[in-house]
């Protein structure tokens, strides 16, 4: 008995503890709530919710290689699907956020993987900024990850296709 007790107090010792996330700070969650009422605000197709997450000056990239809006462009695109009750669901499954080494702490980058029933898996990554409002982003870029596997496949796909129909 006094064998097994020794062994499971040195099994616990020797077992290493799952260290819990660093918390949260206020800008890292205030930045969460943004991007998440931003993919909600899509889902939902409300406009005027959607684009009060940008900034002015913001450049919104598409998946497309043409796809390179400034905030008006980008409203003028979205805004027609909105009016219909058409929007788009992004569902967040990770998101990583990376402040800027300034002094204003003003300053992120973000990454969030994301599941769209229309895309599949997806990625958002951007640049935001904290003005007088709080938190918006200064620019979004939506891409679709491809696997290393088949990259060549989905290359050779696109050239092909960019061959058919050239600009």
């Amino acid at each position: 008995m006094r064998i097994l007790l020794t062994l499971a107090a040195a099994a616990l010792i020797a077992t290493p503890v799952l260290a819990e996330p660093a918390p949260r700070s206020a800008d890292e969650r205030a930045i969460d709530a943004l991007l998440d009422n931003f993919n909600a605000a899509a889902a939902r197709a409300d406009g005027a919710a959607y684009f009060a997450s940008f900034t002015p000056n913001a450049v919104f990239v598409g998946t497309d290689a043409s796809e390179r809006w400034t905030l008006d462009q980008f409203r003028a695109f979205a805004e027609p699907y909105f009016a219909q009750g058409k929007g788009w669901t992004y569902t967040p499954a990770s998101r990583t956020i990376t402040f800027a080494d300034l002094p204003c702490h003003c300053v992120a980058w973000f990454e969030e993987n994301l599941d769209s029933a229309s895309y599949g898996t997806t990625r958002g990554t951007g640049m935001v900024v904290k003005g007088e409002g709080g938190w918006k982003i200064g620019q979004y870029v939506l891409t679709i990850p491809i696997p290393n596997d088949i990259a060549r496949d989905v290359v050779a796909d696109i050239k092909a296709y960019e061959a058919a129909h050239p600009k």
